[in-house]
């Protein structure tokens, strides 16, 4: 495995903007709007056959290639044992990642029912963020999304990009998608049964699950990121799913450390240049 220390970037700038716009307005829907519209992202839903998903995107026509970042699984549960009644994350690292690429077309997309509201529809109950968080369903509402995000580019590639839950998530759509040519994640949760056994937390039936496509991706340049110093997801869940894929096209990276929640925007930049191919 790899090793790299942290760099820092204009990230910190990016946290105190979060830290201030959160302290004045309380209310992480605002926080998130003030933010991106600093960073040059605009807002958008997407509309799937059973559910509207928020998004954020940075477009520069002509469009050959897209980066497109699925968000974690955000402010879930309350405690152990009590789910939140809002999934939207106090800390949406994967929205400061698309922040944070400079790239020319950027696209982020919020987990079900992240950034919605309030109130939240009706179809918001907290089983989409919690047992059925990972669910066929879910799935296939966040492959609606970027196909209707990509619609207007008909030529365009995309690289997915998944952080925490959002990981497994962006695995699946690339095992499902023609149109897929790389895959990173970040502190992903690639192995779901294996990640909720570590926390002693029920088993989840509905899980589709990253490293059950492992080998269906095992010709698909991949680069798994995980932080030194995550409990959460430890370094240990990427190593799985690259023995699982069998193939040298999936690398793992681990970044001293870095928590699950740490300033992943501030190393963004040096990860992104990173090449990505099947060499040894």
């Amino acid at each position: 495995m790899t090793k790299i220390h942290p760099i820092f970037s204009f990230a910190a700038l990016i946290n105190i903007i979060l830290l201030l716009t959160a302290c004045a307005q309380n209310d992480p829907r605002e926080t998130a709007r003030v933010f991106t519209k600093k960073s040059g992202l605009t807002s958008t839903q997407f509309a799937t056959s059973w559910i509207n998903l928020q998004g954020w995107q940075r477009i520069a026509p002509p469009v050959s290639l897209v980066r497109i970042y699925i968000e974690g699984d955000g402010f879930a549960w309350m405690s152990r044992t009590q789910p939140s009644a809002d999934p939207t994350p106090r800390n949406p690292v994967g929205l400061q990642l698309a922040a944070a690429d400079k790239s020319a077309n950027v696209i982020y997309l919020a987990r079900p029912c992240q950034f919605i509201g309030p109130p939240l529809p009706a179809v918001c109950t907290t089983h989409l963020w919690t047992d059925k968080r990972f669910s066929s369903e879910v799935v296939q509402a966040m492959d609606e999304a970027i196909s209707q995000a990509v619609q207007p580019y008909p030529q365009a590639k995309i690289e997915l990009v998944g952080y925490s839950g959002g990981a497994t998530i962006a695995a699946q759509l690339a095992a499902r998608r023609r149109d897929v040519v790389s895959l990173r994640t970040v502190a992903g949760n690639l192995d779901v049964a294996y990640v909720n056994a570590l926390h002693h937390v029920s088993a989840m039936p509905d899980a589709l699950s990253a490293i059950n496509v492992a080998t269906d991706l095992k010709n698909l340049p991949q680069l798994h990121i995980s932080g030194g110093d995550d409990s959460t997801v430890p370094p240990a869940v990427a190593t799985r799913f690259q023995r699982a894929t069998g193939t040298q096209c999936a690398k793992v990276v681990s970044v001293p450390g870095m928590r699950h929640g740490s300033d992943w925007a501030a190393v963004w930049p040096g990860l992104l240049a990173r090449p990505l191919n099947c060499e040894p």
